[in-house]
């Protein structure tokens, strides 16, 4: 995905969306949501995954922009030495399934790094921003 000329990046100020993000545990959920907060972004980190509520997502946040990020049971439990079942990662991603169907950007972070994560997320961000508002 290519950014725009713009070399700051998309300018959360013209930006008045709340985004969410969900995903399993370990997926990057918290590292994104601080650094879209530092760029100036409306962005709240949705504990999806644990809830029995298939929407709550969209019931806690209401935003007009919803992240999915996505990790293997593998990466997950590597990333915060998790000690699971991989029983509960399945059930995570079955609790998951509706904000997986509604997300506006999936993003899987196998292989990737933080700032890679972030980068992807604000180029997508940056194209939104470039197409408009939605009508």
């Amino acid at each position: 995905m290519e950014r725009s000329n713009r070399t700051a990046g998309p300018n959360p100020k013209n930006h008045t969306s709340r985004i969410a993000v969900v995903g399993p545990c370990a997926a990057g959920k918290s590292t994104l949501v601080a650094a879209l907060k530092t760029a100036g972004f409306d962005a709240l980190q949705v504990a999806q995954e644990h809830s029995f509520v298939p929407d709550m997502w969209s019931q806690i946040a209401r935003p007009n922009t919803l992240i999915y990020l996505d990790a293997s049971y593998e990466a997950c439990s590597e990333r915060k030495k998790l000690d699971w079942a991989y029983e509960d990662y399945a059930e995570q991603l079955r609790r998951l399934e509706h904000a997986r169907e509604h997300c506006d950007i999936y993003l899987h972070t196998d292989g990737l790094s933080p700032e890679e994560v972030v980068g992807k997320a604000l180029a997508w961000l940056d194209d939104r921003q470039a197409s408009g508002p939605e009508v």
